[in-house]
């Protein structure tokens, strides 16, 4: 009885050990994707072997050769075939304004135009189609970049009168490129209730001539002025219809991002009512980019409202809400970026301080306070002196400030002196390539050749201090595509085949970095993004061009023929 006992059990055993044998050779789990031949830019410091990519969930779940992890396929396994094309981590546009993107695709787009006479065309047919009285908004005008230069001008910028004379019937105002002026005609200028004798307000400009005329031109803080009556119609809106705006203008705005490979951003400026709305399409996974939110808003504001986004990570990953946007002066384009010299095409003016000091260093208290980052737009070589001097001075009581990664947003001239502040502080560069070609065609007018070539985009010289720069496009300002940024990035070179002070460039590896990687740590979330690794999440892009090793002229028409978010397809080229 005692050995038939024995044997049932040594039976038993067997049949466990053959179990469990046959399911070391069949794996229990499987993958939710699997991506083979692929030609892999991991991202990381140490040499990732394999060309193959199984996704569980969201995440990454296993790297390595086909062979090996072909044994995890299902019936239900999506399969991508690479087919040895490049694949990197899912891009990341450290600076950009996400409802100013899908506004874009709305509204006018004057970017493309080549003068003055071609703006005033396109706000001619805007009005006819929109019919009398309606606003006629666009962006995207840069002086500078005409041909033939306006002959009614002042300090470059056009006068009003031609648009006035050409569209009587409609309030006109038309944003500059940078964002920071506008140009209105004599309908909206009236509507507004504008002058010649209204006054300057506090970090603005309204532009007039000799005579004291207003041009239409209203720079920095003016524009708020010319927009107070544009704005009062748009808050008589419902606050459904507010909502239904800002969605369909966010579809658009995710849809351009997932065309080019985006997949996560830094949105550079909204506000809680605006923050509300993302946590609301997060939380119905409505959301097709992952977001790291710079809260624009008051002190006061700040203050009363932030304990409300305490989680430094919520709704699956996919909304931040830990950090703080203010500017300290404008932009060169405009001549609103704040110099220690006076402007080389404007001998007595050297730009603007937007942003009280004061103001500025008590934001500076309550985000050490609360726990935020703070993320400063400067532009000039003061501007950004100036805020090194209030980063500074608030966190000289912190053992190792580097921890709170408070960032630059721009930082374009830059002392070299103040470089070593950056490294030191371990304040973030975030800067933006696209913008160093785009205006190069104006910087040395602004600034004289050698003062640009010490203190403009010195990437360079950031890089080798041990600055961290991360990288993005400040879109809508400039186009979406990361590519056109990260070619500006490693040649410098602009489209008339100039280069711009090249010895300034970056490495393909570190330009990659900068919009991965880097990043990532500007956002606090280089544990779960910015590499291709175990465990961190399934945000993939598929390049039909190798960055690291293709000619340097096919990174601008790189094409994205695949982007992943979190293990899913949200773009697929031929699809769009």
């Amino acid at each position: 009885m005692i050995l038939k006992k024995l044997l049932i059990v040594l039976t038993l055993l067997n049949l466990i050990v053959m179990t469990g044998c046959k399911g070391s050779d069949t794996p229990s789990e499987t993958a939710d994707m699997l991506l083979i031949n692929c030609n892999i830019a991991a991202m990381t410091d140490s040499v990732t072997s394999g060309n193959a990519i199984a996704v569980k969930g969201d995440t990454i779940w296993k790297i390595g050769f086909i062979e090996n992890l072909q044994q995890y396929k299902s019936d239900s396994t999506i399969v991508i075939d690479a087919k040895n094309n490049f694949v990197m981590p899912g891009l990341i546009d450290s600076h950009l304004h996400l409802l100013g993107v899908g506004y874009s695709k709305i509204n006018l787009d004057l970017s493309e135009a080549k003068n003055w006479d071609e703006v005033v065309l396109m706000v001619v047919n805007a009005a006819a189609d929109a019919g009398i009285g309606k606003w006629i908004i666009g962006r995207g005008w840069h002086q500078d970049k005409w041909d033939p230069k306006p002959l009614d001008n002042v300090n470059g910028y056009p006068v009003h009168t031609m648009l006035s004379e050409a569209v009587p019937g409609n309030p006109v105002i038309l944003s500059h490129a940078s964002g920071h002026a506008v140009i209105a005609n004599q309908k909206a200028m009236d509507l507004a209730g504008i002058t010649d004798s209204t006054a300057n307000p506090e970090g603005g400009i309204i532009l007039r001539d000799t005579d004291g005329h207003a041009t239409g031109v209203f720079e920095e803080t003016a524009e708020e002025v010319i927009w107070a009556p544009y704005i009062a119609k748009q808050e008589k809106r419902s606050a459904i219809q507010v909502k239904e705006d800002n969605k369909k203008a966010l579809k658009l705005a995710f849809d351009e991002l997932a065309k080019y490979g985006i997949t996560s951003i830094h949105d550079a400026g909204s506000s809680f009512d605006e923050v509300a709305l993302y946590s609301d399409m997060a939380k119905k996974d409505q959301l097709t980019a992952r977001l790291n939110i710079m809260i624009y808003e008051t002190n006061k504001n700040i203050r009363a409202e932030i304990s409300n986004y305490s989680g430094s990570d919520f709704n699956n990953k996919f909304l931040r809400v830990k950090s703080v946007k203010k500017y300290i002066d404008g932009a060169l384009g405009s001549r609103g970026a704040w110099l220690f010299e006076p402007y080389n095409d404007l001998p007595d003016y050297t730009g603007l301080n937007v942003t009280p000091l004061d103001e500025l260093r008590e934001t500076a208290k309550i985000c050490l306070k609360n726990g935020l980052q703070l993320c400063t737009h400067a532009i000039g070589t003061r501007g950004n002196s100036e805020i090194l001097d209030i980063y500074q001075n608030a966190m000289k009581k912190l053992e190792n400030p580097a921890l709170v990664r408070w960032r630059v947003e721009h930082a374009q001239h830059v002392l070299p002196t103040d470089v070593k502040r950056f490294a030191n502080l371990g304040i973030i560069a975030a800067m933006q390539g696209k913008h160093c070609t785009s205006d190069a065609i104006f910087v040395i007018d602004r600034l004289g050749r050698e003062r640009a070539k010490e203190t403009s985009y010195i990437w360079r010289d950031m890089i080798n201090a041990g600055v961290v720069v991360c990288n993005g496009t400040d879109a809508p300002v400039e186009k979406v595509d990361p590519f056109a940024s990260l070619y500006s990035s490693i040649t410098r070179r602009l489209d008339n085949g100039d280069y711009f002070f090249s010895e300034q460039a970056m490495t393909r590896e570190e330009a990659l970095k900068s919009y991965t990687v880097n990043g990532a740590y500007a956002s606090f979330e280089e544990s779960i993004k910015g590499t291709l690794e175990v465990g961190k999440l399934a945000d993939i892009v598929i390049l039909d061009t190798d960055i690291l090793t293709a000619p340097e002229a096919e990174i601008k028409t790189a094409k994205v023929l695949f982007t992943i978010l979190g293990g899913k397809i949200i773009y697929t080229l031929g699809e769009d």
